[in-house]
């Protein structure tokens, strides 16, 4: 049964690479963590403070490594997952179906260890406006959310178009926003004003960015609640979440 989640922090851990070194979008290759590397790292993010962590069954082992790791401390982090992109042979395969969504967030239930999840995020592809208009994954996340499965629905896009067209459709909203890619700003910050969660991925470019300026620019945006970062690096994460906790004040937890 689905329950108040915790306060979303101002960094968030992306879970990609625990479970997937694949069809990457990173400058450089890096081997998967063993599961006893997994343990120390899911831990010690949760030990940081960092209170949201984030995944998807197109991460490939991400979901299953979480449950096994951290599900003990369930009430300790804000867990979101996603539906409509899985990640078989090498490529990515999409399906926004009704039968495929609910399949989704009941494989997801099993990986996570849990009996609901905080948020689940349409995991858009480039048509990201038509996914969300034209399928029925946001009808059948609404069904899913009134059963007690899943507190929040959710979109992850692309495009401005889906971002604006998602608002009154979802309870967060996942948009790329870094230096140089800032053309979702003020739509940030539209929804931010109707009460959507807006949380930011790729705010470091995918490794491409400095830290210091990359996250001053995306926490200094006030309609951002929080940026997702997805490292296997502790030193980097205890970096990222002092430069955050500087400029945002951290929920208590």
């Amino acid at each position: 049964m689905a329950t108040d989640p915790p306060p979303i922090t101002p960094i968030g851990y992306g879970a990609f690479k625990i479970g997937r070194n694949r069809g990457i979008k990173y400058p450089g290759d890096f081997d998967l963590p063993d599961d006893a590397q997994v343990d120390r790292l899911l831990n010690e993010v949760l030990d940081l403070g960092i209170g949201w962590i984030d995944t998807a069954p197109a991460y490939g082992l991400s979901e299953q490594r979480i449950g096994r790791s951290i599900s003990h401390r369930r009430d300790e982090f804000l867990l979101s997952t996603k539906v409509g992109e899985s990640f078989q042979d090498g490529q990515s395969r999409f399906d926004f179906s009704a039968d495929a969504v609910r399949s989704s967030v009941h494989q997801s239930l099993k990986h996570l260890r849990t009996d609901h999840l905080d948020v689940v995020f349409v995991h858009c592809a480039r048509d990201d406006l038509s996914i969300l208009r034209d399928t029925d994954v946001l009808e059948t996340l609404a069904r899913l959310k009134t059963e007690g499965l899943l507190f929040s629905i959710g979109a992850s896009i692309y495009t401005t178009d889906a971002l604006r067209y998602a608002i009154p459709h979802v309870d967060y909203l996942m948009a790329e926003y870094n230096l140089d890619h800032p053309s979702h700003a003020d739509a940030i910050d539209a929804a931010a004003q109707t009460g959507v969660t807006v949380v930011v991925k790729k705010g470091l470019a995918s490794g491409r960015l400095e830290p210091e300026p990359a996250v001053r620019f995306v926490l200094s945006c006030s309609g951002v609640a929080s940026l997702c970062v997805a490292s296997l690096n502790l030193d980097h994460l205890r970096q990222l979440v002092t430069l955050a906790r500087r400029l945002r004040a951290w929920p208590a937890g």
